[in-house]
Parts: structure tokens; sequence; C-alpha cells
């Protein structure tokens, strides 16, 4: 029989930002973060009064005017009415935006009047506990820990295998690829050490693609040949079990390629942390110094405290100044290093 796994849920709560985390096993399985200003009528699960912008008959989809200038798609289905332009519908937000795509909407009824909120959607701490199957959510400093690592597994791109080997997973726009490598995997023939990379991948790529937010198309570029289908179809049905209802699994072809779709809910946290070639942003940045002033000012509650980092994350970090002047009173600076890499990062006590 196989294992049960053990998931729980963690909250951080830092300046600005708040970051959930779901472990299964101990390891990061999903990564939540709300930034200060964040829209919520574009959140998965609100309900606005929403105002039909223009339909595309043709495509079958409507564009839709959200409150606070949010923008949604209203895909319409056969056995539905049209919408007419100018008219207020009533949506339910069922995917959120993704780099380069508009959030997608649910329609609900008719509506009357100007856009506008009707409820947000789940909070952070009722998400975890949904996804997580838990009966609480832990704060503190182990939350915090486990919400830096998995940060650090959602910018990496390359993942070790246990017992040797590694997969790469690589976003491009349209699908995700992840190749398995056995590495210097050895024990036995070559079949034997693909087999065990290959059934090691399917459970450590669920876990990553669910951590880093990425779903669509994704297209496993197994090791190895001769496959065992069977059991790695198995093993790919029980691994992403937990992204049902809407998993569609197709065969190994001939290439040694498995390919899947996965449903897509919510925003990549990829395209939160990182721009286009995988790399920190700078809001992402400022976010982190922000962590690390606050740790800082609270281990030296007298002391003075210089932050130093590269210009653009400086920037980034203005809108943070009057809340960490709340925390720390005029007790720090921010210095801009032209020559530094925007994941550099350094706070002192002066």
């Amino acid at each position: 029989m196989a294992a049960v796994s053990t998931r729980a849920a963690y909250l951080d709560e830092g300046p600005g930002e708040t970051r959930g985390v779901v472990t299964v096993d101990g390891r990061p399985e999903r990564l939540l973060i709300h930034r200060d200003g964040d829209p919520v009528p574009l959140q998965l699960g609100a309900r606005s009064i929403a105002r039909v912008r223009s339909v595309e008959t043709a495509f079958a989809t409507a564009f839709l005017d959200l409150p606070e200038g949010g923008q949604a798609l209203l895909p319409l289905r056969p056995d539905s009415p049209r919408p007419v332009r100018g008219s207020s519908v009533e949506v339910e937000i069922r995917s959120e935006a993704r780099r380069g795509k508009l959030a997608t909407a649910w329609l609900l009824g008719e509506g009357q009047g100007d856009p506008r909120l009707i409820a947000p959607g789940p909070g952070m701490r009722e998400e975890l506990l949904h996804l997580a199957r838990a009966d609480e959510v832990m704060t503190g400093s182990e939350a915090r820990r486990l919400a830096d690592e998995a940060e650090g597994e959602v910018l990496a791109r390359t993942h070790s295998l246990p017992g040797g080997g590694n997969i790469a997973i690589e976003p491009t726009r349209a699908l995700t690829a992840i190749d398995v490598d056995t590495g210097q995997m050895t024990g036995g023939d070559s079949k034997r050490v693909s087999r065990q990379a290959n059934l090691g991948a399917v459970s450590v790529a669920a876990r990553l693609l669910r951590l880093k937010g990425l779903g669509g198309l994704v297209v496993l570029d197994l090791a190895g040949r001769g496959h065992d289908g069977a059991a790695i179809l198995a093993a790919v049905r029980a691994a992403f079990a937990a992204d049902n209802p809407g998993v569609a699994i197709g065969p190994i072809s001939r290439f040694g390629t498995l390919e899947l779709t996965i449903p897509r809910r919510r925003s990549p946290v990829l395209d939160r942390m990182a721009d286009v070639t995988g790399q920190l942003t700078a809001q992402s940045a400022a976010f982190r110094l922000a962590r690390l002033l606050e740790a800082e000012g609270r281990s030296a509650p007298a002391a003075r405290l210089e932050a130093r980092c590269a210009p653009t994350v400086a920037d980034a970090f203005g809108p943070l100044t009057r809340r960490m002047a709340d925390l720390l009173g005029s007790r720090f600076r921010i210095t801009p290093e032209p020559a530094w890499p925007v994941d550099r990062l350094e706070v002192t006590s002066l």
C-alpha cells in the first residue's frame, strides 16, 4: 500500500507581502503570495458586477470591464444567452490572469449598475486550509523559513531527483517542458536507471509544477528508451490527482515524451517573482529587503540600520518606506549600489 502524504499549512506575514505555504511531507508544494495593492476583483473566486465591453461572436468570447480598472474574458457557452455590449453582468473569477493573458470569468447572471465588487475571493488562511486539508495554519519563524525555501525552488530551473539525476523545468509561451536527466545515477543496467529516474521525476515534477503555479500543456521528456508505459502512466495519474478535476494525460509517444494538461486557476507564482528571463524582479527583491530589515531591526532594537541593494530595488522599495517606518521608526536607510545585481541584498547594523 502506498504511503499517505502529509500536508501542512504555513502563513508568513511580512511588510507589504503575505506568503502562504503548503508542504507535502515537509517540502513546499504550494506558494501563495498576496501583496498590498493587489486588485481584489481579479482574485480567484471574487464576484463582481462587470460591464460587457465587447462581444466576439466568432470566438464565443466577451471582454469585460471589472471594478478597479480590471479586465477579464468571459467564455460564452452555447446554451447561455449572449450578453449585449454595454450591459451589466454578474461574474466570478474562475482563473486568474497570467503573463500576457487576461483573467477568465464565469457568468452568474444579469447585473445592475456600474462595475463593483460584490464579494472577494477566499482569504489566504481559508485557501491554505483548503489546499492542505488541514485544521490549523502555523506561523512564526518556521513559516518564514519555508516560504523562503519555496521561493528558492520557484526560481530554480534544475531540481535534483531522489537517488540521483535531475529535472529541468522550462516554461514557454506555448507549454512547459520538463527534461529528465539521469546524471550520474548508477546501480545496474541503463534501462533500470532510466526507469528509476522517470518514476522519481513524475512525483517531483507534480510537486514543483504546483509550487511554481504552472499549468496548461506540459511535455515530459523521459530519460532512456523502451519505457514501462503502464508504470509511468499509473505514477502520473497518482502524482497529479491533487490537480483534478481537469487533468488530461496522453500516452507516451514513440519519441519518449508524455503530454498532459493541467487546469490553470491561480496566477503562476513564478510570474509574480520573476521576469520573462526567470530572474528575480526588483519588486520581489524589495519585499525580501523589507523582511531582512524587519529581522535585523528585531535583533538589534536600538541600532541604526543600513540596507544596500541595486538601484532598481531601491526604487521598488519606495512604496514600502512608510510601512517600514511604522515598524522601525526612522532608524534605517536604503543605499543603492550601482554595480550590484538585483538579487544581492545586505542589511547591517551601524
